[in-house]
């Protein structure tokens, strides 16, 4: 029997651990591997900040699961495969399993491999690939993985609406390809090579240039050799300083062509464009500050105010909406069943319907080519403060983004 005193004391406890708010769930976490050091730095900081205020706003809507809290990590891949998957290890060595990848196809490349081979030997302890950009045709086709998911269309998809629009111009268009020599940039040019002859012949492709990532930096032989050429415009997916100094050796030299670019919208990369690209430089979105029915137009002015750059990417956000509904929908942060919950999603993003179609883990979503033009009229927004910023040309429905896949993945029971 309690006496009465402990049993009065007992009550007391047990009233005063009811009245304590219960604490709250460990929040889930979430590594960011993006290269931070180096020549790419800036594109992959900016993600960091991008994901970063894309999960401050969902923890601010009351996270998931009823009050647990997504939690960033970045982790530098100093755009090395080699590095990346050293990066891995530690990430599963500290308990993280949901990786939120940048830049860099070989990174994702290096990624989804350890990632295959990790959840096959640990079926109850999988991590899953988030990629927000890299692009390599590839990873949503023969190297697919149940265990990742693009939220960025693929090089094929988006050279192939960058071709349909420079088909549809006037006269013949000489194009000139140079792109970075590893997986993304080949994938451009073997695209570009494929799809020009398919859908207009007379075209001609007047060079291809395959240049090493972030190592030159004096691109006035290449600009030389594209004005020799006599080509009207160039077809690249160079990013971060490989396209800045490329556009500044073009400006430099006097190049008149049409720039049809993946990247134009990188961080760094308006600034050095300037006057100069006004009306020659065209580039394939997701979103872009300016289009019609523009709703994120808050949250990047938000965006802007606290961090003072422009948003110039809307997928962090939508990712990290993504996976937030998704954790929701399997009651739990267990990857398997978020991975499931994700497996043919249909999403409300800003700019329309996003499908993460379940073939092949490829988003699908609509996208735009844009102008980069004086600002004034549809050009409400410049970017970086150049006084030019992105004219909507046309808007692309996700159903005419979308092609074929050969992908081919087992469903975990």
């Amino acid at each position: 029997m309690i006496p009465a005193r402990s049993s009065t004391l007992l009550g007391a406890f047990a009233a005063l651990a009811l009245a304590l708010p219960v604490a709250a769930a460990d929040a889930i976490k979430i590594a960011h591997v993006d290269p931070l050091s180096g020549p790419f730095a800036l594109v992959g900081e900016s993600d960091a900040r991008m994901l970063r205020a894309a999960i401050d706003a969902v923890n601010e809507n009351g996270g998931v699961l009823g009050g647990t809290k997504l939690e960033l990590q970045s982790f530098d891949s100093k755009s090395s495969p080699q590095e990346a998957v050293l990066i891995f290890k530690q990430i599963v060595d500290s308990g993280i399993r949901f990786i939120s990848l940048g830049s860099g196809s070989h990174i994702a490349h290096a990624l989804n491999e350890s990632i295959n081979k990790h959840n096959s030997r640990n079926p109850g302890d999988a991590v899953l690939l988030l990629n927000i950009a890299a692009q390599d045709p590839p990873l949503t086709n023969e190297k697919c993985s149940f265990w990742h998911f693009r939220w960025e269309g693929h090089t094929d998809m988006r050279v192939n609406a960058l071709v349909d629009f420079i088909a549809k111009q006037k006269g013949t268009p000489k194009v000139y390809l140079i792109n970075q020599d590893y997986a993304f940039g080949q994938a451009i040019s073997k695209g570009a090579k494929e799809m020009f002859p398919a859908k207009r012949p007379d075209i001609k492709i007047v060079g291809d240039d395959l240049h090493p990532l972030g190592k030159v930096k004096d691109f006035a032989p290449y600009v030389a050799k594209i004005k020799a050429s006599g080509a009207d415009s160039v077809l690249t997916g160079n990013w971060g300083p490989d396209l800045s100094l490329l556009i500044k050796a073009s400006k430099e030299a006097g190049l008149n062509v049409v720039y049809y670019t993946l990247n134009a919208h990188n961080p760094g990369v308006p600034g050095s464009i300037g006057k100069a690209g006004d009306g020659h430089i065209r580039q394939i979105f997701s979103w872009h500050a300016n289009i019609a029915d523009n709703k994120l137009e808050k949250y990047a002015a938000d965006y802007k105010k606290r961090f003072n750059e422009d948003l110039w990417l809307a997928l962090p956000k939508l990712q990290i909406d993504m996976l937030a509904k998704a954790i929701n929908t399997a009651g739990s942060a267990d990857p398997v069943k978020v991975a499931k919950a994700l497996h043919g999603m249909r999403f409300q993003g800003e700019t329309g319907e996003v499908w993460m179609r379940p073939d092949d883990h490829q988003a699908i979503m609509p996208e735009y080519i844009a102008t980069f033009s004086k600002a004034g009229g549809p050009v409400k927004y410049d970017a970086e403060g150049t006084g030019y910023g992105w004219k909507t040309d046309i808007r692309i429905e996700g159903k005419d983004m979308a092609l074929p896949t050969t992908c081919k993945f087992e469903v975990p029971q």
